[in-house]
């Protein structure tokens, strides 16, 4: 038996030990990263640490709590104390790293908790807000405890680790927030490739061609996959593009400024640049997952009926469309449903009972008709189902079986019982995969005709046309 891979989680409410221990593995495993990409002493070109365990915290709310907060701050003292000589200045360091993650981790939660309603799982603004407020604090102290240690005066140290805070945390949190295991598999096509292809593309032209304005090359391309792609898809390859161009330019790779050395205020531009282009794509993506959010709802509600929960008439053509695609012949019968005196039970009962009853009687069919077929309400008491039954015997008896435990099945409505009968008529062929509307229509024409038959007999049987002479048996057992 193979476990599931979605299904492992580093962090679980139930297990508060396993939380500190994932919380201490991170912080370590990202604090080494960061600290192998110092430019200076305490200045590293990209530090990742804060953004992961603010996503973190952010994203499971259950580990906001101060011990797990200081699990994170030990593990960064720890670190340091093996690997540096800071002392002290470690203390205030490390303090003003755990401000950018207790500020934005606290900040994300407030608005979970506030708009759980909103379909969108981040507010691009609003994290870069978030961001903005917690890279000035992170800064402030950061650069404050850093001026005894290093070698530039505070306003440059101040200026450097603002922006690279900020930056990695508009980059880094919405992949942390959106992120998650694939749960299908999944074939690349060519033409689902050209976004990505674009971006390649754009960063190396901003390699060739260099200059302050190359830094914006690669947003057109962004914008077309937050269009192309998932959000998730979006903020992971928004992420390796801002990190790339922050790598290329401190390496004078990608030239801002041609024949002068990169410097600490053109490392600040870059940062601040690259965090506000990345912002665009996010924002993009959020609007398109909304939008689609709603035209999905819009389509759900158009395609199913709101009282009985099983297709309407327009969802059940919009169903055998999606059908014609795949490429095969098979025998169709359509079965049209009317219940008996139906009526009669608006009248004596009130449309209230009248509405419980179509539910009632909706769940019964499609519980008989299961998987294998399709059940829709065409309008008032008048259903369809259509199934792919092999030959029209045996869709005569699923239509039989319909009808017998119709027959059988009791309705209650305030303390009284009501059985109901249904009227079927059927209409059976063979039906290609791309002409499934076509013949649905024509087999609906002769399951209506069969329905007439079917009343005119005297309701409560089936009729259909199961050789070249029509069928209609006389009911069976009705007790």
């Amino acid at each position: 038996m193979r476990s599931d891979p979605a299904a492992f989680t580093l962090f679980r409410p139930e297990s508060p030990l396993r939380n500190a221990a994932g919380i201490f593995i991170l912080t370590t495993l990202f604090y080494f990263i960061g600290a192998e990409l110092r430019l200076v002493e305490a200045l590293s070109l990209f530090w990742p640490l804060n953004g992961v365990m603010a996503g973190v915290f952010a994203r499971y709310t259950y580990l906001n709590r101060l011990h797990n907060y200081a699990v994170s701050y030990v593990a960064m003292l720890m670190y340091d104390a093996v690997t540096t000589n800071w002392g002290m200045a470690s203390v205030v360091i490390n303090l003003s790293n755990m401000v950018f993650i207790v500020v934005v981790a606290l900040l994300v939660v407030r608005d979970k908790r506030l708009m759980k309603k909103t379909p969108d799982p981040i507010n691009a603004l609003r994290l870069f807000n978030y961001c903005l407020i917690a890279a000035l604090l992170c800064a402030l102290l950061g650069a404050t405890g850093s001026v005894g240690i290093d070698s530039h005066t505070f306003w440059p140290l101040f200026a450097d680790w603002f922006s690279e805070q900020f930056s990695t945390g508009v980059l880094i949190l919405p992949c942390m927030l959106t992120v998650s295991m694939p749960t299908r598999a999944f074939r690349l096509r060519l033409e689902q490739l050209l976004p990505v292809i674009a971006l390649i593309v754009s960063v190396m032209a901003s390699v060739v061609i260099g200059g302050a304005g190359s830094l914006a090359f690669p947003l057109p391309a962004l914008i077309w996959c937050a269009v192309r792609y998932s959000l998730p898809a979006t903020c992971l390859l928004t992420f390796l593009t801002g990190g790339l161009e922050i790598v290329l330019v401190a390496n004078s790779i990608i030239n801002i400024a041609v024949g002068t050395p990169l410097s600490t205020p053109m490392m600040f531009s870059a940062r601040l640049g690259i965090a506000t282009m990345a912002i665009c794509p996010v924002m993009v993506s959020v609007s398109m997952a909304a939008i689609n959010s709603l035209i999905r709802q819009v389509s759900l509600r158009a395609d199913y009926d709101f009282l009985t929960h099983v297709y309407s008439r327009s969802g059940l053509y919009e169903a055998l469309k999606r059908e014609e695609a795949q490429r095969q012949t098979r025998f169709l019968t359509v079965m049209l449903l009317d219940i008996d005196y139906f009526k009669s039970i608006n009248d004596n009962y009130g449309h209230e009972c009248g509405d419980r009853v179509l539910a009632g009687f909706a769940r019964e069919v499609q519980q008989v008709v299961g998987d294998d077929g399709m059940v829709a309400r065409m309008g008032g008491e008048e259903f369809a189902v259509v199934v792919n039954t092999g030959d029209a015997q045996h869709g005569f008896a699923l239509a039989e079986r319909i009808r017998l435990t119709i027959a059988a099945h009791p309705f209650t409505w305030r303390q009284q019982t009501l059985y109901l009968t249904v009227s079927i008529g059927l209409g059976s062929g063979k039906a290609a995969s791309w002409q499934l509307t076509e013949v649905f229509n024509r087999l609906m024409a002769e399951a209506d005709d069969h329905l007439y038959r079917s009343k005119k007999a005297g309701r409560n049987r089936t009729s259909a046309r199961v050789s070249d002479d029509p069928i209609t048996p006389a009911p069976e057992s009705e007790t």
